[in-house]
């Protein structure tokens, strides 16, 4: 790839690489941002409906329509929608070239801290009382060579480092090694999967929130931490879930702290070992009984028998049924009834 640049040296906007490189911003929300940021002041000073710079583009329609919710999505295009004391309906807009969350667009159009939470805003000092004094000229003052060389001072060591190497040196003993944290008990040392898994859930928290970004030696840090819930049962996205909901109103400082800290006061309680009850046991079948004959009627037949039956299944069924006629006799046709009643009427 060839590549050749010339910086312009007039009527140019400086574009920042979070807008140019953005990945869900098009082309057309794109030169919509750079075209709002690089208005001369005179253009800004009286603001205008977003929708007119876009006509200035030829951006009309649908194409408009898209631009604007990509904006807005991503956090660069912030709207209010109120009645006025007239009863007419405004939208007011609100275009950046950072991203915003609503409490720091708001902030913004209030006209207090902005997103850099600057809220003093730099002016001109006042002059000096008096005329400019003369200034005074001299060589650099004498000092005297002793032929020492002079050599960069150590770098500082940390307090608690001093103290115990003075103890040391007034003992007469070497310092003991600070021992390492005891691991919780019944908790088992992280694999390389989890850490694995753990480290691409806290790099991938700055796509949740901006304040949330993570260097990689940072998310290595706390990736144990991270590991942990894993561990505990909870999965990747239940663990995205529970770093970035709730995030404080007025920013985060320090993301590494305030990850160090949610991980371990909202660490969830560790799974029981369910031990899994036994199937109940099974009771021994009932021995088969072996072939019986059947002395009912019709052909020699066998069958097997399942407590003390001396007839098959068939012919008690047989048996039941003539027994059933028996006891309740056909009853008389209709006609005989009628005349039955005809003669006693």
């Amino acid at each position: 790839m060839l590549r050749h640049a010339i910086a312009p040296v007039r009527r140019y906007t400086k574009a920042s690489h979070d807008v140019v490189r953005h990945s869900r911003l098009n082309s057309d929300a794109k030169v919509l941002l750079l075209y709002v940021q690089g208005l001369p002041e005179s253009e800004a000073a009286a603001p205008k409906p977003l929708s007119e710079h876009a006509a200035r583009l030829g951006l009309k329609g649908r194409a408009y329509q898209k631009a604007k919710q990509l904006l807005a999505d991503c956090g660069y295009l912030h709207e209010w929608r109120e009645q006025g004391a007239r009863g007419r309906w405004v939208t007011e807009q609100l275009l950046a070239n950072v991203t915003l969350t609503r409490d720091e667009a708001s902030r913004a159009r209030e006209g207090g801290a902005g997103a850099d939470g600057d809220d003093c805003v730099p002016s001109e000092r006042p002059p000096t009382v008096g005329r400019p004094g003369e200034r005074t000229v001299g060589d650099s003052p004498q000092t005297e060579d002793s032929g020492e060389k002079d050599l960069p001072h150590p770098p500082p060591q940390d307090r608690r480092d001093l103290d115990v190497d003075e103890a040391a040196g007034a003992i007469g003993e070497e310092p003991e090694p600070e021992a390492e944290p005891e691991a919780e008990p019944g908790s088992a040392p992280a694999s390389a999967l989890e850490l694995a898994e753990a480290e691409g859930v806290l790099l991938s928290l700055r796509h949740a929130h901006r304040d949330l970004l993570l260097g990689v030696r940072e998310a290595r840090l706390l990736a144990d931490a991270a590991a942990e819930w894993l561990r505990r049962g909870v999965s990747a996205p239940d663990l995205r879930r529970a770093l970035t909901t709730g995030l404080p109103a007025d920013g985060i400082r320090s993301a590494v702290g305030f990850l160090r800290h949610r991980l371990i006061q909202k660490l969830p309680a560790a799974r029981r070992q369910v031990t899994p009850t036994p199937p109940p046991e099974r009771t021994a079948a009932p021995a088969r009984r072996s072939l019986v004959t059947c002395p009912g009627p019709g052909d020699e037949h066998v069958f097997r028998p399942r407590n003390d039956e001396t007839h098959c299944l068939r012919c008690r069924t047989a048996a039941a049924f003539e027994a059933t006629l028996r006891l309740q006799p056909l009853s008389e046709p209709w006609r005989t009834r009628v005349q039955e009643c005809a003669a006693g009427a």
